[in-house]
């Protein structure tokens, strides 16, 4: 007679129609910790929406709406579609405004960069009175943009500027910095080096704090000179930090407006009219505003920005690699 094979209880199978576990409701604890973390959170995704999102928004939807003084007070605008940035591409000043653009933001990063690396690793030695000069330094980055934008106009001024004084009394003629085509897109990025050189020197030089001094020992020891040890040793330990540096540099020369707005006005003519100032140009320096035109060309500019932000820091992750 053949016995009956028992199956343990915890090896039996389950039938088909066996409703699945439900799965166990959330301790209060836990529903406490969600709860304090959504407290914290949602101001800054207040602040998020009020200052990023919704002038995102509104700056797309005047590029791409026919926008008029009427229209723009009273919010009723026919949709153009992509007439906006059409009208813009076929502009003649776009081409001038983009490489005005582009080489107001690369010449003024590269110096910018290789000026304030070569103070921070001036200032790195930690010789008497480093730090109160360090600090004089910083006053370019200090002071408003108005006041040294103000101060750069008086200073190259054509008649009365300091700097031509000086030149004459070399015997070089004077130059219009501010009034000549060839001069006034130069004029705005030494103003804009000067500015921007304390920012690089404070980032660098805190890059430099935390590399480890025994390094720079143990080269020296193994026969290194100082421009190996700086080529070896500082340059690839500085590359995290000269991203940084060189990225929130990139965001911010792009989008320069006061500077150049207070010293030339992008002019004369359009010799120093970058992206920036054409989008203000269009949509508040003419009688009859373009409130479309300028939009589309911040548009334009936020999407270079984010270009070269991205296919920068995707450069840096490959040399990391």
């Amino acid at each position: 007679m053949a016995t009956a094979r028992l199956v343990p209880a915890h090896r039996a199978p389950k039938s088909p129609a066996e409703p699945a576990a439900a799965p166990a409701p959330a301790s209060p604890g836990r529903r406490r910790t969600r709860l304090t973390a959504l407290v914290f959170v949602a101001p800054l995704l207040a602040y998020l929406a009020a200052f990023y999102a919704w002038p995102l928004y509104r700056n797309l939807d005047l590029s791409l709406r026919d926008y008029t003084v009427r229209s723009f007070v009273s919010g009723h605008a026919p949709f153009a579609g992509w007439e906006n940035f059409r009208a813009v591409l076929a502009d003649p000043t776009f081409a001038p405004a983009m490489r005005h653009t582009l080489v107001f933001t690369f010449v003024s990063l590269a110096f910018q960069y290789v000026i304030g690396l070569a103070l921070a690793v001036f200032f790195n030695r930690h010789f008497p009175l480093a730090p109160v000069l360090r600090a004089l330094f910083l006053v370019p980055w200090l002071l408003p943009l108005i006041v040294s934008a103000s101060t750069w106009s008086w200073m190259l001024n054509s008649e009365s500027g300091v700097v031509n004084h000086a030149l004459h009394l070399v015997g070089v003629e004077p130059v219009g910095w501010l009034t000549s085509p060839d001069w006034a897109l130069t004029s705005v990025i030494i103003a804009n080096i000067w500015i921007g050189i304390p920012f690089n020197l404070v980032i660098l030089y805190s890059g430099l704090q935390n590399i480890p001094g025994e390094l720079y020992e143990a080269a020296a020891l193994d026969g290194a000179g100082p421009w190996q040890r700086f080529r070896r040793i500082t340059l690839p330990l500085l590359r995290p930090v000269s991203t940084i540096a060189l990225l929130l540099g990139l965001v911010y020369t792009l989008k320069v407006f006061d500077l150049i707005w207070i010293m030339t006005k992008g002019g004369p003519g359009d010799s120093s009219s970058t992206l920036a100032t054409w989008s203000y140009q269009l949509g508040f320096g003419t009688l009859l505003p373009k409130f479309g035109p300028g939009a589309a060309v911040g548009n334009l500019l936020i999407l270079i920005a984010l270009a070269f932000g991205l296919l920068y820091v995707r450069v840096q992750r490959r040399q990391e690699k």
